[in-house]
């Protein structure tokens, strides 16, 4: 059952501190296992992958079969549900329509005495998109991964999952895949599909950036990588936290718990209320709604672990709990909503009103669902076009320009015992 912690009283924090700061399991073996196969990719390409794959998979590849053909994708849309697909492409127009107002442009000015400055915003030329395989598809990661990159101008975006146990890749994903936009697709999963894009391989190309959720072996092997290749985030188990008052209807409140329980185990589902009322409702429905579903071994374990209903005196306080948590996924359910957007810090996504509920970013609203997590929403941001930009800086002084400015140069040169750089401005004019 959810625990209710009562802090108006005083009561004892030590499950809040829990809360804020989630254990982490002993990374050694993680490390040593895939610094292994980041090592055997980097050095033995196309080889150790499919090596990999028959271990991990139990798929048999070649390097001819790595790839997906123009035939399986054909197939694909012959297999996957026509209402399906239609969701897929008003999610992705969503999702387009929400990124296209981040775009940026280039841009130059022009001071006085001939100084040009400027500021270039390229695209990154090759991206790779790692999603994961397990019990279900997952198209939603595949459009909000794919389109931002393809909205920013990127040419070639390579997709690496993990195939089935028949070899191929879920029809979902590769129609969702084709429809976002994607230039390639690899039936490769695991550290090795990391190590492999990062490094290049004789069949699958190397990528300037990789982004994507994955477990803890994914997501070791993006740290590993970082440097020779950029990447999106460092990503932890999934979360949400929720501020509400007595306008709040207790029945979705849980239910909205629950959708981010049933993520993980070490998913956290967090409520912060000033209605010890609502905090006993919320408390019933979540264990009326968890049991019945499917996936309640998981969904009962995060909320026993990591779940809390926390009562406080005032939403101020409610305000200050969450901006110390930073939230992933922050939803806003009370009345006048919108007053508290000014005071939110911390937070991935913010959902304001009762009828904004947590999985309308994850699928279709069009803001990004790959959100910071862990606490570091203070300092990170969801997905973004500008994540698949890079910015060049343009200098240009005539000589009069110079001249005005040399000797400031010179004395910063040489207060810092950098006597070349001196040099380059001062013969300039001797």
């Amino acid at each position: 059952m959810i625990k209710i912690m009562d802090l108006r009283s005083g009561a004892d924090n030590s499950l809040y501190e829990k809360l804020i700061s989630r254990s982490q399991m002993d990374m050694e073996p993680v490390l040593n296992t895939v610094n292994e196969i980041v090592t055997n990719v980097r050095l033995k390409g196309d080889r150790s992958v499919i090596e990999y794959t028959a271990k991990f998979d139990k798929v048999q590849l070649t390097s001819d079969t790595l790839k997906v053909s123009g035939e399986e994708i054909k197939k694909a849309y012959e297999m996957i549900d026509e209402n399906l697909l239609n969701v897929i492409k008003r999610a992705k127009s969503n999702i387009e329509a929400f990124h296209e107002k981040q775009k940026e442009k280039s841009w130059i000015t022009t001071e006085n005495d001939g100084v040009i400055l400027g500021q270039l915003y390229r695209a990154l030329e090759t991206v790779g998109v790692y999603v994961p395989g397990g019990t279900a598809p997952l198209p939603s990661t595949v459009l909000m991964d794919v389109i931002p990159a393809k909205v920013a101008g990127v040419e070639n975006i390579i997709l690496c999952t993990p195939p089935g146990a028949d070899g191929k890749v879920n029809p979902v994903i590769l129609a969702a895949a084709n429809e976002a936009g994607v230039t390639e697709i690899y039936k490769v999963g695991g550290a090795q599909a990391i190590a492999a894009m990062a490094f290049g391989t004789e069949t699958i190309p190397k990528v300037d950036k990789i982004v994507g959720p994955g477990n803890v072996y994914v997501n070791t092997a993006k740290r590993m990588v970082f440097g020779f290749c950029d990447i999106d985030m460092f990503a932890g188990p999934s979360e949400i936290a929720i501020i509400a008052d007595d306008s709040a209807d207790a029945k979705y409140i849980a239910a909205d718990l629950l959708s981010q329980a049933e993520h993980d185990r070490l998913s956290s589902s967090v409520l912060v209320t000033i209605s010890e009322k609502l905090a006993m409702e919320v408390q019933n429905e979540i264990e009326k709604q968890n049991a019945v579903l499917p996936r309640k071994d998981i969904s009962t374990q995060s909320i026993n672990e990591y779940g809390a209903i926390i009562i406080v005196g005032s939403i101020d306080e409610a305000v200050d709990i969450v901006n110390t948590i930073a939230p992933e996924h922050l939803e806003v359910c009370v009345e006048n909503a919108f007053d508290l957007i000014g005071s939110i810090k911390n937070a991935g996504a913010i959902f304001l009103g009762n009828y904004s509920s947590e999985p309308l970013g994850d699928y279709f609203a069009g803001p990004n669902h790959t959100l910071p997590t862990s606490g570091t929403a203070r300092f990170f941001s969801p997905l973004n076009v500008n994540d698949f930009i890079k910015k060049t800086s343009l200098i240009s002084y005539t000589k009069n320009a110079l001249e005005k400015v040399k000797n400031d140069v010179i004395l910063f040169a040489e207060t810092e015992g950098l006597k070349a750089h001196a040099n380059a401005i001062r013969v300039r004019f001797e």
